[in-house]
């Protein structure tokens, strides 16, 4: 049960890398926002929730697999699409840039949408869980490029 519960939170912790940083949250006080925009708690609510699904998605697959058996297209899939996750903190909040961020959030959207993909060839009903990270993904990209937009 111990090693069950080591490996889930293997699967986890990385996700949160990026906040653990410290960066100037507050550049998000300070930008023209649309009238859509979430208030600041909604993030670190609605992203643990996220990273909590796609933690289980890869624990799943991780244990009905050896990694050497895992497909190598399901593991540079998921290797993109937490470099592009994880460097959207790091640019909007650590460089300020809103053209990069909003580059990183439509990378991380299409990268998430080949990871479906790749999920459910392995495992079609533990994909579903991957849903509502597109779904926050198509928000967080419009989101992205309004906020850019409103301050060009």
């Amino acid at each position: 049960m111990i090693k069950k519960i080591l490996l889930f939170l293997a699967c986890l912790a990385p996700w949160f890398l990026s906040s653990i940083i410290p960066l100037n949250y507050d550049y998000y006080n300070t930008i023209n926002k649309p009238f859509f925009a979430p208030p600041r708690i909604f993030y670190p609510i609605v992203w643990t929730i996220m990273y909590i699904l796609i933690a289980i998605t890869i624990y799943t697959v991780i244990r009905a697999y050896k990694f050497k058996d895992i497909p190598k297209n399901y593991k540079t899939t998921l290797l993109i699409n937490y470099i592009f996750n994880q460097s959207y903190t790091l640019i909007f909040f650590g460089l300020n840039n809103n053209f990069l961020g909003f580059v990183s959030c439509l990378g991380t959207f299409i990268s998430a949408l080949f990871l479906y993909e790749e999920t459910s060839l392995l495992n079609n009903k533990i994909s579903k869980l991957l849903q509502p990270y597109i779904i926050l993904l198509v928000f967080a990209t419009v989101l992205s490029l309004s906020i850019y937009l409103l301050n060009l």
